[in-house]
């Protein structure tokens, strides 16, 4: 028998705080059965209680205290998990966590993944490039067959229907060329030569953007606003929170949902959930 599975994707910026302000509530109304978080910025131990017994909880956190931080509940346990991608020198921790589930005859792996902001021109790029280096490596051993699932704060807007004012940020991290390369290798025909947005080649991976599959050749729907100024009430946002999904996987999706706020004062995190049902 098909096996239907709720999975939804949250950066919380701080689970404590989204708690307080109404992340539980949200949860509790949502049937979610995989919830991939980002920007933990807590211990094990406060994830566990703010979402209680009923989730199994994998966390990794990150080597800087209070930054950072993915962590996967689940309503089932799962097989076996993974926390490292890139060089061995590269430090990764609190931004890939990688699980597999069983599901009914099938398997899926899940990832909850928090790709650094950068800044252009800086360190800080240089490491969100290192990770994306090992992100794509790590994406196209898992992506051959089989059904996976990549989620999360990607930090890139992919194209130009993915952020209000692409013009103003064509220079600035989250919309370079650079950046937006990756994206069109990890949703290129796999097996085939990709011609990136730098005007870079690469093969590409297979994956499908759900989110875009879903909501078509239209601008957004976004899921970052700024907390500053009228970005959120003028939606003027990003979207930077994704389900990459294998073929497989995605070919099962039937229902995505972007769950805005209804209001300014009603948001818990700066980010919104990006809600997807499958059918395995």
């Amino acid at each position: 028998m098909p096996t239907p599975l709720r999975i939804a994707t949250i950066n919380t910026n701080g689970i404590r705080a989204a708690f307080r302000k109404g992340m539980g509530a949200w949860l509790d109304g949502r049937g979610v059965d995989i919830l991939a978080i980002q920007e933990v910025r807590a211990t094990t131990e406060d994830v566990e209680g703010l979402l209680g017994p009923e989730w199994s909880i994998l966390h990794d956190a990150s080597s800087a205290k209070g930054r950072a931080g993915v962590a996967i509940a689940s309503r089932r346990t799962a097989t076996i998990h993974r926390v490292t991608i890139g060089d061995d020198d590269f430090d990764s921790a609190g931004r890939w966590l990688e699980a597999d589930y069983e599901v009914g005859d099938s398997r899926i792996t899940v990832v909850s993944a928090y790709v650094h902001s950068g800044e252009a021109g800086t360190p800080k790029q240089d490491e969100k490039y290192r990770f994306l280096d090992g992100m794509a490596e790590r994406m196209a051993a898992i992506g051959e067959d089989g059904h996976a699932v990549v989620l999360g704060d990607l930090n890139v807007a992919h194209r130009e229907l993915d952020i209000r004012n692409w013009k103003g940020n064509v220079k600035k991290a989250g919309f370079l060329p650079r950046e937006r390369a990756y994206f069109d290798r990890f949703t290129g025909a796999r097996g085939t030569d990709v011609t990136g947005a730098d005007g870079s080649t690469g093969p590409g991976l297979g994956w499908v953007d759900v989110g875009r599959r879903f909501a078509g050749e239209v601008d957004g729907p976004y899921t970052w606003w700024s907390w500053r100024g009228k970005a959120f009430d003028n939606d003027s946002g990003w979207r930077i929170d994704y389900h990459l999904a294998t073929p497989a996987l995605a070919a099962t999706a039937t229902a995505c949902s972007v769950d805005r706020a209804a209001a300014y004062d009603e948001r818990w995190s700066d980010h919104t959930p990006v809600v997807v049902d499958y059918v395995l």
